[in-house]
């Protein structure tokens, strides 16, 4: 029998082509089983190419092949062709779960859905940077590091207007959601705005002056240090306001934790000493009288409208009665202070 060389050259191109359209399309699918897969959390940058995104899913050992992923995303006809998806893609930015026993077109939909993965953090009222920081590196949001020097970056403080040398005060407790491995910048961005945003809330704070501002969240930022129960954070409000009218110290002890924690860099103290009450710091409130030069916690709305709003009373000295409620008893005199108990106050957090 003889074989027509141009029909066998034909077949051989068609199987041959068959043969990589196969290879291609396997290339296509998982790249390893449920059972043995790698979960990973990928970054796709705003403005990254499909052919970035493509090695590094293959250095990642997510996918088979990068440049079938890059054919696949590149251009339509071959995903249509290949995945039998013929979405195009459009990369959105943010950070993204990839498993290795997913196909190359999930994969695809997921980076072009924007539904890309969130932390959920919540900060607590009275931390300061460093503690909120902490929390934030727990949770792979950011590293502390980033984050505190974004807490002092002169320009991100100058877009907020705020004069101080740090953002300490001015980052709103709440639960925000975040996504892994933000710049620190972006994180102080959204938590500072959150901060003006619910100021609006407390009558009259949000249209003050950048003095008056800082000296109502200096005073706040105290008081959330020493209140339990919220209805007793107005009447310590107005211990302090009626010694900062007098020219009396504060002597606040979580004034000197912030001395000690924040700018000297110890550890939490358990017992505050008189070596500590005498550190010579413009933060020590039992060494001046007046506020300290900025916040020393991150105060809620409780602390913010006590001391935007105290008390009217004659009260000038408060103790700790009932450490497990946290129970205030509030004096006008020193001689029914000092019958009630110590002077030195221990802080709540």
């Amino acid at each position: 029998m003889k074989i027509n060389k141009k029909s066998l050259i034909f077949t051989s191109v068609i199987l041959f082509f068959v043969i990589i359209v196969l290879l291609v399309f396997l290339s296509t699918l998982p790249a390893s089983s449920k059972r043995n897969a790698i979960t990973r959390k990928v970054e796709v940058p705003t403005g990254t190419t499909v052919k970035s995104v493509s090695k590094t899913l293959k250095s990642q050992k997510l996918i088979k092949s990068g440049f079938v992923f890059y054919l696949c995303g590149r251009y339509n006809f071959v995903k249509a062709v290949l995945t039998f998806d013929s979405e195009p893609l459009s990369l959105k930015s943010g950070v993204y779960t990839i498993s290795s026993d997913m196909s190359v077109s999930k994969i695809m939909k997921i980076l072009s859905s924007g539904q890309q993965e969130y932390i959920r953090v919540s900060i607590p009222e009275g931390l300061t940077i460093t503690k909120v920081g902490q929390r934030l590196q727990e949770a792979s949001v950011c590293s502390l590091e980033d984050f505190k020097e974004a807490c002092k970056d002169p320009d991100l403080l100058l877009e907020f207007g705020i004069k101080n040398e740090s953002f300490e005060g001015y980052l709103f407790p709440d639960t925000y959601f975040f996504t892994p491995m933000m710049k620190g910048e972006a994180v102080v961005r959204q938590m500072a705005s959150n901060f003006f945003e619910k100021i609006k809330t407390v009558p009259g704070l949000s249209e003050k002056n950048w003095n008056d501002l800082n000296y109502t969240v200096t005073l706040a930022s105290i008081v959330e240090r020493e209140y339990r129960i919220p209805s007793e954070a107005p009447l310590i409000a107005s211990v302090f306001t009626n010694r900062l009218n007098h020219n009396i110290g504060l002597y606040s002890c979580a004034t000197i934790e912030y001395i000690i924690t924040e700018i000297q860099g110890r550890p939490h103290p358990d017992v505050i000493t008189y070596e500590d009450l005498a550190i010579n710091s413009p933060y020590n409130t039992y060494k001046w009288a007046g506020l300290p030069p900025s916040p020393i916690s991150n105060p809620g709305l409780t602390a913010l409208n006590a001391a935007q709003n105290p008390a009217n009373t004659n009260y000038y000295f408060f103790r700790l009665v009932d450490a497990e409620k946290g129970k205030h008893v509030f004096t006008k005199d020193f001689n029914t202070h000092v019958n009630e108990g110590s002077l030195i106050n221990t802080s709540k957090k």
